[in-house]
């Protein structure tokens, strides 16, 4: 299990592309080259102005040093004026463990599901129950994030899957998602 980021950035109105084709062009590749594996990135079909990305680190240590040397590193600082333009928040991340979700370009959509459990037991019979290893379930890493130049979302102790699955019994989120076609990131 990796430590995962799901992102949910929004962004300016009519800025989704621009801030994709850059991600795609630097982001990737500059990401990688730090050690950061770089998941399904993702625009939402019900929201034009969010796009929503995974990025998966081998543990929090390595999750530190990746980000510190992407953030302070060459292709960030050459083009982080023009990805921040295109943001209006990029504070809503949650930080969970799990398997990451490098999503098939070639998919047209993917749903995932941000659920808030009441209790491990029982979400463990429903996970038995309505989900398989293909939904990759992610949970919530509790360990403090020691990047706070990068926020994460605290005090929530959410489960993340992919794919369609019976509705949960307890509050939950559905994101309808495209995966974008760009390279494919391993």
């Amino acid at each position: 299990m990796s430590i995962v980021e799901l992102r949910q950035y929004t962004l300016h109105s009519g800025a989704r592309e621009t801030l994709i084709e850059l991600f795609e062009r630097e982001f990737v590749t500059g990401q990688q080259a730090v050690g950061i594996t770089v998941g399904g990135r993702f625009r939402d079909l019900d929201d034009p102005d969010r796009f929503v990305w995974l990025r998966a680190f081998p543990d929090m240590t390595h999750r530190r040093r990746s980000l510190e040397a992407f953030y302070t590193g060459p292709v960030w600082r050459e083009h982080r004026d023009a990805a921040n333009a295109t943001m209006v928040d990029s504070d809503d991340v949650l930080l969970l463990r799990g398997p990451g979700f490098p999503a098939d370009p070639r998919t047209r959509e993917v749903v995932a599901t941000v659920c808030h459990p009441s209790g491990a037991a029982s979400f463990d019979g429903y996970a038995a129950r309505c989900l398989s290893p293909a939904h990759a379930l992610h949970r919530t890493e509790h360990a403090a994030n020691d990047c706070p130049l990068l926020p994460v979302r605290t005090g929530e102790d959410v489960r993340v899957w992919f794919g369609p699955a019976e509705p949960p019994p307890w509050p939950a989120s559905r994101l309808r998602l495209e995966p974008v076609a760009g390279r494919p990131v391993r």
